[in-house]
């Protein structure tokens, strides 16, 4: 597939299942660099390293083609890489083919104010979501699974699906399936991200954003107004907060480690990037200049904030699945994990 190709008015892909190796996760428990000085991030979870390819897994399916101010991207979710292997112990979902249909704005604007996700935040070339929020969060009486126990996830302590606290099930491609069968991304899609950049050495483009903005690989042009200057990696702004959580019943307590998105805090200046994970610069598809998102290797991973309007097509996709764990109540159908319980929080019962 020619990342050039994405712009025109009509595109129409069949891509055939590809095993790709996974070229960089740790599975040690030291924390890892995100490339700023003192820094540490998480160690990364477990993945499951069996590829072997699904049973009577259709070919994949993916058109994207450009219908009045909007491009419209359709899929049925088989991933164009052999995905890892699902049920696993921290997945016990099965991958089957779904029908999506997403609309992006053309000619997207950037809004006067950002705006957290509440859905799916965009989706990867091969038709795969990109979905970085889980439905896990913590509470004094133990694990919850659906609705923040706050009601606000941003008053709730959400754990993160990389940040090593919950099991997940993510395969070497940062991806597991939801209880209705939906393959999707939490960070970097790695086989794909490898597929695309062998192409040739300039930025990657994996992906469009619900509001219409590209969202490119980690390896982007140092000088962003200069498609000549040498490609480095992007860097996060968001650092780990200082001290320690609040204990039980207002929070698990415990060093800030990255379990949960709260342990997170937007430093302006500290990274490349902006609090979208994102910024304005020319591409290899916008040689004109055009704002742009990042995924990254550290936190947020995926961003988690629009820089312009998403479509309506990307809010709270329905993932769902009626009744048991994934069904009705739970934002986005999102992510039942197996195996232990995290730990509880001093004090809880």
């Amino acid at each position: 597939m020619h990342r050039n190709a994405m712009l025109v008015s009509s595109l129409a892909l069949a891509l055939s299942s590809a095993a790709i190796a996974h070229p960089g996760h740790t599975h040690d428990d030291q924390p890892t660099t995100d490339g700023v000085a003192g820094v540490a991030q998480p160690a990364r979870p477990d993945r499951t390293t069996d590829n072997a390819a699904p049973a009577q897994l259709p070919e994949p399916e993916v058109t994207m083609t450009e219908e009045g101010a909007y491009r419209v991207i359709r899929s049925n979710g088989v991933p164009s890489h052999t995905p890892g292997a699902f049920p696993n112990r921290g997945n016990p979902n099965t991958i089957s083919a779904q029908q999506y249909e997403w609309r992006v704005p053309l000619k997207p604007v950037v809004a006067p104010e950002i705006s957290p996700m509440r859905g799916v935040f965009g989706v990867a070339l091969d038709g795969i979501p990109f979905d970085p929020g889980t439905a896990e969060f913590w509470s004094a009486n133990g694990l919850v699974r659906g609705r923040p126990p706050q009601g606000n996830p941003e008053e709730s302590w959400n754990y993160d699906a990389l940040g090593g606290a919950v099991e997940l099930g993510l395969d070497e491609s940062n991806a597991h399936v939801q209880p209705t069968g939906a393959y999707h991304y939490h960070a970097i899609p790695a086989a794909l991200a490898k597929s695309e950049a062998a192409e040739a050495p300039a930025m990657t483009l994996l992906g469009w954003a619900g509001d219409g903005f590209p969202i490119y690989g980690p390896m982007c042009h140092e000088d962003a107004a200069d498609t000549q200057s040498p490609l480095v990696e992007m860097t996060s702004s968001y650092q780990l907060k200082q001290g320690e959580r609040p204990g039980a019943p207002d929070g698990p307590g415990g060093q800030h480690d990255g379990s949960f998105t709260r342990d997170w805090v937007y430093q302006e200046g500290s990274g490349v990037l902006d609090e979208c994970n994102g910024r304005t610069g020319v591409t290899p598809e916008f040689p004109d200049g055009t704002y742009y998102y990042v995924l990254t290797e550290s936190y947020p991973y995926i961003p988690r904030h629009f820089r312009g309007t998403p479509d309506a097509s990307f809010i709270r996709r329905a993932m769902q699945v009626p009744g048991g764990p994934g069904g009705p109540g739970v934002p986005g159908g999102r992510d039942r994990p197996r195996g232990p319980r995290p730990p509880r929080g001093p004090g809880s019962r």
